[in-house]
């Protein structure tokens, strides 16, 4: 009797958790589909948007938005330009179907968006696909920019070029100047208050907002009242334009003046107390602050002439360079591959990276210039640092393009009145 009655209670008790199933799926809310799945409501247009994961495949991708085995074959066939395994991963990816004339729920268009001037586009037709690739056309334009020095180059860009919507656009703005005039000023400790910075340069535009800087067509940078020009220009017989000076000599010359392209200087030539001995001593050379790891470059074409620990530089090399002149190069984390005692280095090439070996409170580079054997201020070692000048037969041109440069560079900060060009 009692079995009989428990048999009772569970048969009512299912019933009751049944009927209030039936009635949840009746009257309450709907389960909740995955953002990026096709609606199964009424029929119509429909879209949404899904990001690759990391190390995700993108029929992975394809399948979350709708698609099938053979849909997802189909679809990835049909894009030959691409490597479906190389799909980079926070790309978005956006979906659009419409099931107003059936009830055929699956994407009719994946749009992979690669950048902000490319999107693929892999289409269905019936069970067919095809891939169409779509560019958006920049518009490019012509901004001048004034600044100010206060504190570094960087603020001063930054201040001078309101123009400039993106703050990414105002930094490589700044970092281009500052590769124009590296082989003439140490932008890291040069630089003073009261300089000015200036320069005329192309900006392209895509429709979503994005913003690019182009080619910068003239700079100034005053320091101390006296204005050194860059003057983009292309001597005859050469493909490639390159930075001039008011007189016409080239801006690259034969030596950089600073090791590390991303800079922030720790201590000045002269005397200082050594912050581990905790004595005046002189320090001859330069200390460049930066993160661990940070590449060094050598500031120009030379041999190595001695690569490995020494004392209280830790790891360090010196190069050899034709003019005589040696640079040393302390507290390194480690060498670059290849960089031994006789390599030979190129102006610009990593030789190795920063560190704190050695006496060293913190990770930075102790940078310093002999010359005849004697330690030298950089600052003054490598002053005189002037390029090959042009050819005669380029400075009637030079000399117009220079005219219309320094006009550009005259005009107040902004857009250039001329008409704008669609870059594609």
């Amino acid at each position: 009797m009692t079995a009989s009655r428990n048999r009772v209670a569970l048969w009512v008790t299912g019933a009751a958790v049944a009927l209030l199933a039936a009635a949840a799926l009746r009257f309450g809310p709907a389960l909740p589909q995955r953002p990026n799945a096709p609606p199964s409501g009424p029929a119509g247009a429909w879209s949404s948007v899904d990001t690759v994961g990391k190390g995700e495949s993108l029929a992975n991708v394809l399948a979350r938005g709708g698609l099938g085995g053979d849909d997802q074959s189909a679809a990835i066939r049909s894009a030959t330009l691409i490597d479906p395994r190389k799909i980079p991963a926070g790309m978005e990816v956006r979906f659009a179907g419409d099931s107003t004339n059936g009830t055929d729920p699956r994407p009719t268009d994946v749009a992979l968006m690669f950048s902000a001037d490319l999107t693929l586009h892999l289409v269905r037709a019936g069970n067919s696909w095809s891939s169409r690739e779509e560019r958006t056309p920049w518009v490019t334009d012509t901004l001048v920019m004034h600044g100010v020095v206060h504190t570094n180059l960087y603020v001063a860009v930054n201040a001078g070029a309101g123009d400039l919507h993106s703050k990414g656009a105002r930094a490589e703005l700044a970092w281009a100047i500052a590769d124009i005039f590296e082989y003439r000023v140490d932008m890291s400790r040069e630089l003073q208050d009261g300089d000015a910075v200036r320069a005329v340069f192309e900006r392209s535009r895509s429709p979503a907002g994005v913003e690019r800087i182009g080619a910068i067509l003239a700079a100034g940078l005053e320091r101390s009242g006296a204005e050194l020009q860059a003057i983009r220009f292309v001597p005859q017989g050469e493909s490639k334009a390159d930075y001039y000076d008011q007189d016409g000599h080239s801006l690259r010359a034969q030596f950089l003046r600073a090791p590390l392209s991303f800079r922030r200087i720790s201590s000045v030539f002269g005397m200082r107390e050594h912050p581990i001995l905790g004595e005046w001593r002189s320090h001859k050379g330069t200390d460049y602050a930066a993160a661990s790891g940070t590449p060094i470059r050598s500031i120009g074409n030379g041999i190595v002439i001695f690569a490995g620990t020494r004392g209280g530089y830790g790891n360090s090399i010196d190069i050899r360079h034709p003019n005589g002149f040696v640079t040393r190069y302390g507290h390194m984390k480690g060498f670059a591959s290849g960089i031994r005692t006789g390599s030979r280095v190129s102006m610009g090439q990593t030789i190795g990276y920063v560190g704190m070996t050695g006496l060293a409170t913190g990770p930075h580079l102790h940078f310093e210039v002999l010359v005849g054997g004697v330690q030298r201020d950089p600052r003054t070692a490598l002053k005189s640092n002037s390029g090959p000048p042009l050819g005669s037969g380029d400075l009637a041109a030079f000399d117009r393009v220079r005219h219309e440069a320094l006009a550009r560079l005259d005009l107040p900060a902004g857009a250039v009145k001329v008409p704008a060009t669609v870059a594609h």
